[in-house]
């Protein structure tokens, strides 16, 4: 049974994670995957992840997935208890996973009941396709990615930040331009999409 907790801004939703979760977080492993902000200039959001996940009491275990090597992505993915993949570029984030396996890995990790926690890239990933992003991401930041085929996980595109600054007015944009077409689910910093088996719901302010 799928059981995914979608953030924009994970710390600002964290507290919601234990009653979600319904179980006992403290040492368990969670695999934390930063990839998608490798490159990026404004990347605090990594740390303050991580921060707030050791508070909790997990165990964080770090998977550079552009760096790693195969048995250890295999490893991590496979026998710690979650997997956590921060914001950042989702087209970057997007060419690892498939350039490694990992984002089948992922697949069959969450379709055999693995909680995964995204964030904001780590958030859409599990879309059909990430082509509706390119507005809020540049997918020039992917040059061996050669198709926006995403993990197709879930049916909808969550669309994060909205009313959140700076993506204000990306948000509106990509809204007017996808809205008529794709089920779009825009969601705040303060909000997640939590989804258990084939419920989904927007939970926070």
């Amino acid at each position: 049974m799928r059981q995914l907790f979608l953030s924009s801004s994970f710390k600002e939703v964290a507290d919601l994670l234990a009653d979600f979760a319904d179980r006992d977080l403290k040492g368990k492993k969670v695999t934390f995957i930063p990839t998608a902000a490798k490159h990026e200039k404004v990347n605090f959001y990594v740390k303050s992840g991580r921060e707030v996940l050791e508070k909790m009491g997990l165990m964080v275990d770090d998977l550079e997935i552009s760096t790693a090597d195969p048995s250890e992505i295999v490893s991590k993915l496979q026998n710690n208890d979650f997997i956590y993949v921060t914001g950042g570029n989702a087209f970057f984030l997007l060419q690892e996973l498939k350039k490694t396996g990992a984002d089948r890995i992922i697949a069959e990790q969450i379709l055999a009941g693995k909680l995964y926690i995204g964030e904001s890239a780590g958030s859409v990933i599990l879309t059909p396709n990430i082509d509706y992003l390119k507005d809020m991401d540049d997918p020039n930041a992917a040059p061996e990615l050669d198709t926006y085929d995403a993990l197709n996980i879930i049916d909808f595109y969550p669309l994060p930040h909205q009313n959140c600054f700076p993506f204000i007015k990306t948000v509106e944009k990509i809204m007017s331009k996808y809205q008529a077409t794709l089920s779009l689910e825009p969601f705040s910093n303060s909000q997640a999409i939590l989804i258990c088996g084939d419920t989904v719901k927007v939970a926070g302010q």
